[in-house]
């Protein structure tokens, strides 16, 4: 798709489909809905009074111009009411609008950023947010279908008539295409089949990552892993033929600093739950297990390219939990590389014990703070749903950083509380912990188990469970992989690189 700035007017501009938002409880029109209105000699104000539902967001109303203006079709697209107009609206709508698009065969689309101006959102925040919301609402993954009848959009142009605001919108742009294909490749990671994404291909990819990008790259092997004394990452990845990895990245953005921060993600590329294996039903789903991971890597080539002013690691530990006669069973002891014991109550509560040998050998590389996201548990999805990824932290200030990285983004999350009266859940009678606290409020005590691993640096655990897939399209996120956390990891050391 190739997106680009125009300075014509909204009535000579050559498109297929020209997007115009309406909002709710307006007194008058925009001048936008004026000047269309006037070309169309009262046609499009007849529309809107004869269809009052079409300003709800994310109502489409498409009008044929009959070649009166420049543009075959106007996309009416609801917006709601103007004060409630969130930069996530924006993306979600601008997807919304995309999907409409291809619905009618457009070629080229374009959109108007300035009729989406308020208080909070400015040019290069609305820029920002619709070609997110395009390259996010367009994304389809036709990797193993033999007949693609697909016709992608080949142009998206913004409308900006002010020369003085066209620097904005080129920036908007230029982040939002660094940013939406990154949120994608996770999106394809997750997607993949288990029998393709093993540990060794979220190797391979990273390697194209690492090259692409102009990242440091390392890749622990399971000899490796051996002599680092890894065994709680090994002895989840030891039932499977499918030898474990543990991928390493740097981004080496501020070298005159000593702080340095690790973006640790879950990779477990396929769940079977071993020993403790999980139900039939949907068990196919746990393909997914690796989101964590994938999010890493998708945060990582878009950091590469963005150039903060910060120090990042992306840590991905990738094994495949499997059962067999060699898998660890539900009541061994096994020593993790921290030097701790931990007592096995399920071989499905596995995800914790790789992350910790991983953030463990973060802090062996140097991190002062660290960011663990994975696909952990079932509690968090039944806590908080599909809509809410959960945090636990240890550290109040850090906690604020990501939270507000995640509101910037428009993912949501929310804080979990992090009580030490929790912490008796996982201690053992045999070894120093247990890898599952039970059912009750297992979404804290898996965070928890996490924590005893971090040696008291600031650390945040987002549990994207119930969010790193949904079963229907809704706004810029379609059916399967979300790439959930890619955005906010991304923002986060936006954010912190301003500090």
């Amino acid at each position: 798709m190739k997106i680009a700035v125009t300075d014509k007017s909204i009535v000579q501009t050559s498109c297929n489909t020209l997007i115009v938002s309406l909002y709710k409880n307006t007194k008058e029109t925009t001048p936008i809905v004026n000047i269309l209105d006037q070309a169309l000699s009262g046609y499009l104000s007849s529309i809107i009074l004869a269809q009052p539902n079409c300003s709800e967001f994310g109502e489409i109303t498409i009008i044929y111009t009959l070649g009166v203006i420049e543009a075959k079709h106007i996309m009416l697209v609801g917006m709601g009411d103007k004060e409630d107009l969130t930069t996530d609206k924006i993306r979600s709508s601008a997807a919304i609008a995309i999907r409409a698009a291809k619905k009618i065969h457009s070629l080229s689309i374009a959109f108007i950023p300035s009729d989406l101006l308020t208080r909070t959102n400015d040019l290069q925040t609305i820029a920002q947010a619709i070609v997110e919301g395009a390259l996010l609402g367009s994304y389809q993954f036709n990797y193993y279908k033999t007949k693609n009848t697909d016709v992608p959009l080949k142009d998206l142009f913004l409308i900006e008539n002010n020369q003085n605001n066209t620097a904005l919108l080129h920036k908007g742009i230029h982040i939002a295409s660094i940013i939406g294909p990154s949120v994608n490749l996770a999106r394809d990671l997750v997607n993949h089949p288990s029998q393709y994404m093993t540990p060794r291909k979220m190797a391979l990819h990273a390697k194209e990552i690492a090259q692409e990008n102009n990242l440091e790259l390392l890749i622990l092997e399971k000899e490796d892993m051996i002599c680092e004394k890894m065994h709680a990452l090994l002895s989840v990845s030891q039932g499977s033929i499918q030898l474990p990895k543990l991928i390493i990245l740097k981004y080496m953005g501020d070298t005159n600093s000593k702080h340095l921060t690790a973006f640790v993600g879950k990779g477990v590329t396929f769940d079977s739950g071993g020993i403790s294996i999980k139900p039939s039903l949907n068990m196919g789903e746990m393909k997914d297990d690796m989101a964590g991971g994938a999010a890493v890597l998708g945060a990582m080539a878009a950091i590469g390219q963005l150039k903060p002013k910060v120090n990042i690691l992306g840590i991905i530990p990738c094994v495949e939990n499997m059962p067999s006669g060699q898998a660890y069973k539900p009541g061994d002891v096994i020593c993790s590389m921290s030097g701790k014991t931990i007592e096995i109550i399920s071989t499905d509560a596995e995800g914790r014990l790789i992350l910790a040998d991983a953030i463990t050998y973060a802090n062996k590389l140097g991190a002062t703070q660290i960011i663990d996201i994975a696909t952990l548990t079932g509690a968090c999805v039944v806590a908080l749903g599909s809509v809410t990824s959960g945090l636990i932290t240890n550290d109040v200030n850090f906690c604020r950083q990501v939270l507000q990285a995640a509101a910037d983004t428009g993912e949501k999350m929310w804080e979990l509380p992090n009580f030490s009266e929790y912490k008796k859940d996982i201690q053992s009678n045999i070894a120093d912990l247990k890898n599952s606290g039970g059912r009750m409020a297992g979404a804290i005590t898996a965070g928890l188990f996490i924590e005893e691993f971090v040696e008291n640096k600031p650390w945040v655990h987002i549990d994207i469970a119930g969010t790193a897939n949904i079963e229907k399209e809704d706004g810029y996120n379609l059916k399967g992989g979300t790439g959930v956390g890619t955005r906010t990891l991304i923002q986060l050391a936006q954010n912190m690189s301003q500090l």
